[in-house]
This record gives structure tokens, sequence and C-alpha cells, in this order.
């Protein structure tokens, strides 16, 4: 499995986040960055994410994709759009309850390239816990099966 990368890109308004590889927690801090930076852009406007190349994404980096789709919809009205032709991955997004806050979609009229990568955190453990135990809490609130699956390590997280 490749190792993961968030690249990203803004098109008038419009960001594209293409995910690639094995997604991991690593890039939670600077995901959550790029998510704050966007969100305070007068020109934001939508967010894409393409996960064609995606191979995994765990449950804090779904947690923060699911962020940017709640905070979108308070903030701007808007539903973004995931871009997966990944079968594996269109069921993990399935499970999560996606469909319920993005158009989740299988083909794309035109590609789109990001061009700029994320960096790896470099950060201290406490704010990689702090993302992660956020991150998971969202998720928690989109349906029951994620408060089931999520409770403990949330909990366990929280009393550490």
């Amino acid at each position: 499995m490749r190792p993961g990368q968030i690249l990203v890109a803004d098109h008038a308004g419009v960001y594209v986040i293409k995910m690639v590889g094995d997604v991991r927690l690593t890039l939670c801090i600077s995901f959550d960055q790029f998510i704050d930076t966007m969100f305070s852009r007068d020109d934001f406007c939508d967010v894409m994410f393409d996960l064609s190349e995606a191979e995994a994404i765990d449950s804090t980096t779904l947690g923060l994709m699911a962020k940017i789709a709640l905070q979108g919809r308070e903030e701007k009205g808007i539903t973004p759009v995931i871009f997966s032709n990944n079968d594996s991955i269109n069921r993990l997004l399935q499970t999560m309850g996606f469909q319920e806050i993005f158009t989740i979609v299988s083909d794309l009229e035109a590609p789109v390239q990001p061009e700029q990568p994320l960096a790896m955190d470099a950060t201290e453990e406490q704010q990689v816990k702090e993302k992660v135990i956020e991150a998971h809490k969202i998720l928690m609130g989109l349906n029951q099966d994620n408060r089931e699956t999520f409770r403990n390590l949330v909990k366990m997280l929280e009393e550490r």
C-alpha cells in the first residue's frame, strides 16, 4: 500500500481534496488546519473529494471529512461531492452514513488535478489525540452504528 497523501487545490473558491494511498491520522493536524483555512476564505463556495486513488482511509480522516460536510451545510448551505470508483471505499462511506451528508458519484466528466500536498504532521501527541477524539465524535453523531462502533475508543482516549 502506498503511503497516504492529501493533495489540495482551489479553483475560484471550489476546493478539491484528493486522497492518495493509505490515508492515516498522521495527516490529521495538517488536514484540520487546511479545513480551518478553507472555511476562513471569503471566496470559499464548495468542496469536492477525489478518492479515486485512495487505498484506505482511517476513521480519523473520515471524521474530518464529515466535519467539512457538516460545517459546509451549516455555514454555506453546500453538500460536498465525493468522487469514488473503488468498491471498498464506497462500502466504507456507506457504512459511515456519508450518503446522508455528501453527494457520492462514481464518475466525473472532467478530471481535476490538485497540486499542493499537505505536509505530514510533526505535532505533539496531545494535539493528535484531541483531533482523533473530535473526528470520532463527529462520526458518532452521524448514526447509531457509528455511536456503537466508536464509543469505547472515544471513552478510552478521553480517560488517558
